[in-house]
Parts: structure tokens; sequence; C-alpha cells
């Protein structure tokens, strides 16, 4: 028997909570499907990257090595990248000022 009504939120972590206490099942009746996308990351892209297997595959043991997915380590490397670039960029635009 069920004791509440589907919450009416947006908040996953509500979402999730309900849903560790409650059985799917019952509540089929008040369910729908949905063809476009639920929940989405805002202010972000994804960008699908070409690497050769073995590069994949090294990508892969250095995550690995170093606990975390390979995907957190590509952001982090490109983040990285990027700063280093903006760095360097300001860094010559400073110096042809200087000069």
């Amino acid at each position: 028997m069920r004791n509440r009504k589907i919450p009416d939120t947006d908040s996953v972590k509500e979402l999730a909570e309900f849903w560790d206490e409650h059985d799917l099942t019952d509540y089929e009746g008040e369910l729908q499907e949905v063809t476009e996308r639920v929940f989405s990351r805002e202010g972000s892209a994804s960008v699908t990257l070409d690497l050769k297997p073995d590069e994949a595959a090294e990508v892969k043991r250095i995550a690995k090595a170093r606990r975390i997915g390979y995907k957190p380590l590509i952001r982090r490397w490109i983040l990285e990248g990027l700063r280093n670039e903006k760095a360097g960029k300001t860094a010559s635009a400073k110096a042809r000022q200087d000069a």
C-alpha cells in the first residue's frame, strides 16, 4: 500500500530518497514515458575525442593508478591545459606591453 504520492520536484536528492523507500511497481499508473532529456548539466557540453586504442588504454591505466575515472582525468587535463594556455597568453601579452 502506498503512503505518498510521487514528489513533484526537480531535486535529485529528494527523488532518490523517495525511491529508496518506495517500490516503483506501486506507482506504475502514475508514471509517464518521456522521450526528452530529464536532467542535464547547465552550461556543460559533451565533446567527442578520438584516441588510438593504445592512447585510450594508457589514459585508462593512468586513471586506474590514480584511482579516478578516466573521464574525470581527461577533463582535469583539459582544464589544466586551458588554464596554462590562458596564463601563457596573459604572460605573452604582458611581455609585449613591457617591451
